[in-house]
């Protein structure tokens, strides 16, 4: 019995998380149409897709797309218009263009830079041990092995 109610209670969960009045018809579009929202970002939310998001913007952003999906338009140029309209931020996977280089290569540039420094911070550390002890440091060590 607790079951068949964890199941009822897990589709009307479903049910109520997407209103059917504002799905398309035909699955293959709506379909489409989610896969679209799961990669375009909330411009409120900015760590989150319009899928995922509630924030009213974001359900602006659903109805949109489902209405462009439902007129035929590709998924690049619903993209291109949502570029257009938001700017490059609204794509979760931003387009490799003039301006989003730096956030391309950054992660790159930082890696191979944390890299060299350490391979830089070994050799130093290393040479460091290889000097043999001069005079005053010899009568040191011998002062501290010395009993008092």
């Amino acid at each position: 019995m607790k079951r068949l109610l964890a199941v009822l209670a897990a589709l009307f969960c479903l049910a109520a998380a997407a209103d059917p009045a504002v799905r398309l018809t035909d699955a293959a579009e709506e379909a489409r149409a989610r896969a679209l929202m799961s990669e375009i970002r909330c411009v409120v939310c900015q760590n989150e897709s319009i899928e995922a998001s509630h924030a009213p913007l974001a359900a602006d952003m659903r109805r949109l797309v489902r209405r462009q999906v439902a007129e035929g338009r590709s998924d690049a140029e619903i993209k291109t218009f949502l570029v257009r309209r938001y700017g490059d931020f609204v794509l979760m996977r931003p387009r490799l263009t003039s301006e989003t280089v730096v956030l391309w290569t950054a992660p790159v540039i930082a890696i191979v830079a944390g890299l060299l420094l350490c391979v830089y911070m070994l050799r130093n550390r290393r040479e460091g041990f290889d000097e043999p002890l001069d005079e005053d440091e010899v009568e040191r060590l011998r002062h501290l092995r010395e009993p008092s």
